[in-house]
């Protein structure tokens, strides 16, 4: 995890709020570091974790993980990491006959959109034991990410009833928390996946966009960060509260500053 983002955030291991939904976007840029921020956050936080993984490898999750204090083969062994790893998944499901519904089986079914098998898998995965009690704080759901479903033909009506039915039964039922990457395709033409975001967006506690500097390319300030806190059942004055910072993407830390107040700058 990066502790700076953790003091944006008021956040700590220690201190984590349950049962909200936080989504992550990003817009000419590669926001894939807020991830990893929060995969090894709630690792360190002692949470039960299922990782949606449709992006990357089980092998680059894990090796990031390790330079941020935490290892993904470890918690996985111990069981406090469910880990479904699209890209080896997918091949199984395309080129090998299964016994039993896998949980991107939707691949097998051109058209139908149905993500059911997906959200049963991930059900099972954080309903803790009726015999015994769970070693972990609470049950926390990963998605990177979701803009992946709909290139795979699923609709973004389709994958947003999936993620109303993981927020009733993740923050809702269990009191654990969802986190889920979209990419923003800003000033394309794209419907679904506008859909997507402005669905997702409204259902959200808190949102943090990853953004593309709009100058282009630079050494020392990679991008923007805005952070959106939203609290629908709070007054008005009190619903949403906003903060932007640039940042700088290091080898085992992310620095955050204000617009204009790079150390190269200044």
């Amino acid at each position: 995890m990066f502790p700076e983002l953790n003091n944006l955030l008021s956040t700590t291991p220690d201190k984590t709020e349950q049962g909200t939904l936080t989504l992550l976007c990003d817009a000419k840029t590669d926001g894939s570091f807020l991830v990893h921020h929060f995969l090894s956050f709630y690792l360190k936080a002692n949470c039960k974790v299922c990782f949606v993984a449709l992006v990357q490898s089980f092998s680059h999750y894990n090796i990031v993980g390790q330079k941020l204090g935490v290892s993904l083969t470890a918690a996985r062994d111990r069981g406090q990491l469910v880990f479904l790893e699209g890209l080896k998944s997918s091949v199984e499901v395309l080129f090998h006959s299964q016994d039993e519904p896998h949980p991107l089986q939707f691949l097998r079914e051109a058209g139908t959109g149905n993500l059911q098998s997906l959200y049963t898998f991930i059900q099972d995965a954080l309903k803790p034991a009726d015999s015994e009690e769970s070693p972990w704080k609470y049950p926390v759901l990963l998605v990177d990410n979701l803009s992946v479903l709909l290139s795979l033909g699923v609709g973004a009506v389709a994958v947003l009833d999936f993620m109303q039915y993981c927020r009733a039964t993740v923050c809702c039922e269990l009191k654990g928390n969802v986190v889920a990457l979209v990419h923003d395709t800003e000033g394309a033409t794209d419907e679904g996946n506008d859909t997507l975001l402005n669905g997702l967006s409204h259902q959200s506690h808190l949102i943090l966009r990853a953004e593309g500097l709009a100058t282009g390319f630079c050494k020392d300030v990679h991008g923007q960060l805005s952070i959106l806190w939203r609290r629908p059942s709070r007054s008005t004055a009190q619903r949403a509260r906003s903060l932007t910072y640039q940042y700088k993407i290091q080898d085992k830390n992310v620095s955050f500053f204000a617009k204009g107040m790079s150390p190269a700058v200044l």
